[in-house]
């Protein structure tokens, strides 16, 4: 005869309750049904995905059969479709990313740790966290004519990657606070309480434990931003954006900052407002390589959660 411990007697007990409340209970007829609901809105979704993927290709394929390589190292160019390609677009797009990540991520992790960590239930905290949530709906549209009036106009950057870049840091902002606080308050208050308990200040239980368990979900965060910002063209194009003949002459990469840009978002509307199938093909496969890189964007979001992800 074997001796019962506290695990199998406890492991008995739970067990025991478990078959007697599903013996007991009703099938769970509407939780199924939002399952099935829900899977076939994924469903949905990816049949969506996949149609736009295959239309895209289809009506892109002349170009990338008369030359991949022209297409993706060719300029900027609305007049001659032969000569037109997406290289200026990716650079641009690049630099404006770069000025995003300089600007927007700092401040928007900072003020996402201020909220969480220091402000606790203040008044200023309760104001602060319903504006940007509110700023986060705003149309982005409106943040290209914040950019124009205060980068371009205001502060005299002129039509430059800096002002395309700030104007597109205003937009994704208050995403990054909102992802930033939702990744810190994910950090279970066991781990401050530790941290506290043994003599720690409050700055060095933020750098030392908040900020390093709540980084999976900020860099998603930061991620998906930068996927946002670079399909973004309204508020690039209101700060002035090239949409047609675009010479950057000898300037090296970091060089173009302080010069006129284009962004991949501006080279398709630029492309879609000219007449003829050509152009109509290099919309299209604009529109692929755009959707390729967020993409990519968003799948480099998923490894860096999958990557550091804790399990609490």
């Amino acid at each position: 005869m074997s001796l019962s411990t506290p695990e199998t007697v406890g492991g008995q007990t739970a067990a025991g309750i478990t078959t007697s409340l599903n013996k007991g209970g009703k099938p769970d007829v509407a939780g199924r049904v939002i399952g099935v609901l829900l899977l076939l809105a994924l469903l949905g979704s990816l049949l969506i995905l996949l149609t736009l993927v295959v239309d895209l290709i289809n009506r892109s394929w002349s170009v990338w059969a008369d030359g991949a390589g022209d297409f993706l190292s060719g300029p900027l160019n609305s007049s001659d479709a032969s000569q037109a390609g997406v290289w200026q677009g990716i650079k641009g797009t690049l630099q404006l990313m770069v000025v995003v990540v300089v600007a927007a991520f700092p401040l928007g992790i900072a003020c996402a740790v201020y909220l969480e960590e220091y402000a606790g239930k203040s008044r200023l905290a309760r104001f602060t966290r319903l504006n940007v949530r509110n700023l986060a709906g705003v149309p982005s549209i409106v943040y290209g004519l914040l950019g124009l009036a205060l980068f371009v106009q205001t502060f005299n950057l002129g039509r430059t990657v800096w002002a395309g870049g700030l104007a597109l840091s205003a937009l994704v902002l208050p995403i990054v606070v909102i992802t930033a606080s939702e990744a810190l308050r994910a950090v279970p208050a066991s781990v401050r309480e530790g941290a506290f308990g043994v003599g720690a200040t409050r700055w060095e239980v933020t750098r030392h434990h908040v900020v390093p368990a709540a980084t999976p979900g900020i860099l998603t965060g930061v991620v998906l931003s930068l996927a946002r910002a670079a399909g973004e063209a309204a508020p690039i194009l209101l700060v002035g954006a090239a949409t047609g003949l675009l010479r950057t002459g000898s300037q090296s990469f970091w060089e173009q900052l302080g010069s006129s840009f284009t962004a991949m978002p501006v080279i398709i509307f630029s492309y879609a407002r000219q007449p003829g199938e050509d152009f109509r093909a290099l919309t299209a496969a604009a529109s692929l390589v755009l959707l390729v890189v967020i993409v990519l964007m968003n799948a480099v979001a998923i490894w860096l959660r999958n990557r550091y992800q804790r399990q609490w």
